[in-house]
């Protein structure tokens, strides 16, 4: 389907049974149409987080649940990061994809709950980007947290850097918010 629409996708096997997927920029809802096409295209059962609301719209919802969603009740942010890094730690395979931006809008920063999840799970990062203008999907990079934000998020940058979405405007800097935030 990726083919079909002159999309090429790139792919390196996982790092491990157990991780994040960081996908950016995330800037149009096309973007969840073409990360759907690249899960089916790999065949891997990624799972993901959206705010609870998404999942509250009939059929959508129930759609969403097959296609691995997992809803975030973001008014209730306690305890989030130790209960999904237990949840990641006792499966045999579980990858989740995150949108660090947390929106398709503009924001000044990414949210910073994706790298507190990482560090407490002890899980590596995939770090994926849909690069339109090239039409590219990109599944190929891995990196290991240091614990060191700012080396971390530089590595993060430099992997990212080029690489546009379909409204480049909308794409946040990559900078963590100061204030720990749980992932959606």
């Amino acid at each position: 389907m990726l083919n079909a629409f002159g999309w090429n996708m790139r792919y390196r096997p996982l790092p491990g049974p157990r991780g994040i997927a960081v996908i950016y920029p995330h800037t149009s809802n096309w973007d969840f149409m073409v990360g759907v096409f690249g899960k089916w295209a790999l065949d891997l059962p990624f799972r993901w987080l959206a705010k609870d609301s998404l999942f509250r719209i009939p059929l959508l919802g129930k759609w969403f649940l097959a296609l691995g969603g997992q809803p975030v009740d973001r008014s209730a942010a306690t305890g989030m990061i130790q209960r999904q890094a237990e949840r990641m730690n006792a499966a045999d395979w579980y990858w989740l994809a995150i949108t660090p931006e947390g929106t398709r809008g503009y924001r000044p920063h990414w949210k910073s709950g994706f790298y507190h999840l990482a560090v407490a799970a002890k899980v590596p990062l995939c770090l994926i980007y849909m690069d339109y203008p090239n039409k590219v999907l990109s599944v190929v990079d891995h990196v290991t947290l240091s614990g060191d934000q700012e080396a971390d998020m530089a590595t993060l940058r430099a992997v990212f850097e080029g690489h546009l979405g379909k409204h480049p405007e909308k794409a946040a800097p990559i900078i963590l918010s100061e204030r720990r935030e749980h992932p959606r």
